[in-house]
C-alpha cells in the first residue's frame, strides 16, 4: 500500500459555529472595513487619503491640460471630456463612502441603491451638458432610476416590523448551532471514554481471565482430559470474546485514531482491507475529535462497500483541507452501479450532515464508485 504522509501539526478545528464562529465570520467579511493599519488607521482611512491623492492629482492634470488648451489657441474646450473621464471614478467612490456610513442592513442597502443610481443619473446629465443640450433625453432614464429607488425605499419603510422576528431567528439559530456543537464535543468524548474502559476495563480483564484458563490447562494436563477439555474450550471463548470486544471498541472509537490521528489512522484502515488500498493525504493540520470521527467512519465505510462490491478492484483514498474544509475521496475501480440510498451510506449521511458537512455518491454503470464528503473545519 502506497501512502504519502505529511507531518501533522495539532491544531483546533471547528465544528458548526456558534457566537463566536460567526462574530469571526462578520469580522473577515468586513475586514477592509475593520483591519487595522499603521496602528490607528483603518483600511476606509487609507481609502480614503489614497482618494484624495487621486482627486488631487486629477486635478493638477486637469489644470495642464486647460493650460495648453490655452496656449494652442482656446479653440473647442477639449479638456472638458478629459475632466468628465476622470472626475466620473471619483464621483462613483465618493458616493459609496457616504452610502457606507449607513448602518448595516437594509439601510446601508438603500444606501448603496441611491448613491449607484445618483451617479448614473450624474454621468448620463454629464453627458447630455457637454454633448450640447438640446432635447432632454436623459429624461427617461433618470426617471426609471427615482422609481426604483422610491419602490426600495418603500419596501424599507414597510417592513421594519419584521426585525425584531429576524433578531429573535437568527440568535435561536445561534443557540441552536451552538447546543448541538457542544452536544457533538460531549457525545465524541463519551465514546472515547466508553472505548478507553472497554479496552482498559473489560478487555484486560478477559485477557487476564484467558491467560489463567491457560496455565490451569497446562498443569491439569493428561491426568483428567475431560476437565482439561472444558478449559479448553473456555480459554477459546474466552479468546473469541476478547476478539468481538476488540472489534466494538475499534468501531465505537479506534484508539490509533485518539492517539496518532486521522492519516494514520486511515492507513491501518488501508492495511487491513481486503483490497489493496492508496492513501494519498495532505492535511497539515489536525481536525477536532468530532471531525476526525466521522471522516474515519466515512472512510471505513466505504472501504467496506467497496471490499463487498468492487470485485476485488483497488482503491484510493484522498485527504486533503480545502480551504475551511476537510476533504474525504474514496475511490474503487470496481462495475460501479452502487445503491446510494442503503443504510451504510445513509448513516454516513446522518452523520456527516450533523456537522453541516455534505455527502455525494457517484457510481455509473462500468466506471466505478467515488464517495466524497466535506466536512467543514475552521483550521
Amino acid at each position: 500500500m502506497r501512502a504519502r504522509r505529511p507531518r501533522n501539526q495539532p491544531s483546533p478545528c471547528g465544528q458548526p459555529e456558534g457566537d463566536s464562529g460567526a462574530r469571526a465570520r462578520d469580522a473577515r467579511i468586513r475586514a477592509w472595513h475593520a483591519v487595522s493599519v499603521n496602528g490607528e488607521r483603518t483600511s476606509y482611512d487609507v481609502w480614503g487619503a489614497a482618494l484624495a491623492v487621486e482627486a488631487a492629482l486629477s486635478l493638477l492634470l486637469c489644470l495642464v491640460l486647460v493650460f495648453i488648451w490655452g496656449l494652442t489657441g482656446a479653440g473647442y474646450p477639449w479638456p472638458m471630456w478629459v475632466a468628465f473621464a476622470l472626475a466620473a471614478p471619483l464621483a462613483i467612490q465618493f458616493a459609496v463612502r457616504l452610502a457606507l456610513r449607513a448602518p448595516e442592513g437594509r439601510l446601508r442597502a438603500l444606501a448603496l441603491h441611491g448613491a449607484a443610481s445618483a451617479w448614473v443619473a450624474s454621468v448620463l446629465v454629464a453627458v447630455y451638458a457637454l454633448a450640447g443640450g438640446g432635447t432632454f433625453w436623459p429624461l427617461w432614464a433618470v426617471s426609471t432610476l427615482a422609481l426604483a429607488f422610491g419602490a426600495h425605499a418603500i419596501v424599507v419603510a414597510a417592513l421594519p416590523s419584521l426585525r425584531p422576528q429576524e433578531r429573535q431567528l437568527a440568535a435561536r439559530v445561534d443557540e441552536l448551532t451552538r447546543t448541538r456543537a457542544g452536544a457533538l464535543d460531549v457525545q465524541a468524548a463519551e465514546l472515547r471514554r466508553i472505548e478507553r474502559d472497554l479496552h482498559d476495563g473489560a478487555q484486560a480483564r478477559l485477557v487476564a481471565l484467558s491467560m489463567q484458563l491457560g496455565r490451569a490447562e497446562e498443569r491439569l494436563g493428561d491426568d483428567r482430559p475431560e476437565v482439561g477439555e472444558l478449559v479448553r474450550q473456555a480459554r477459546e471463548e474466552a479468546g473469541a470474546a476478547i476478539g468481538e470486544l476488540r472489534d466494538l471498541a475499534r468501531g465505537i472509537a479506534p484508539p490509533v485514531l485518539a492517539d496518532r490521528g486521522l492519516v494514520a489512522a486511515v492507513e491501518a484502515l488501508g492495511r487491513r482491507a481486503q483490497i489493496p488500498v492508496a492513501v494519498n493525504a495532505s492535511i497539515m493540520r489536525r481536525p477536532v475529535p468530532v471531525v476526525e470521527t466521522a471522516a474515519y467512519f466515512v472512510v471505513a465505510e466505504a472501504l467496506t462497500n467497496a471490499a463487498k462490491h468492487a470485485g476485488g478492484a483497488p482503491a484510493t483514498v484522498e485527504l486533503a483541507d480545502h480551504g475551511d474544509k476537510l476533504v474525504i475521496e474514496v475511490r474503487d475501480e470496481g462495475p460501479g452501479g452502487a445503491d446510494a440510498t442503503g443504510t451504510g451510506l445513509m448513516g454516513l449521511r446522518h452523520r456527516v450532515a450533523a456537522l453541516d458537512g455534505t455527502l455525494s455518491v457517484s457510481s455509473p454503470a462500468g466506471g466505478g464508485t467515488s464517495v466524497q464528503a466535506e466536512l467543514p473545519c475552521g483550521w
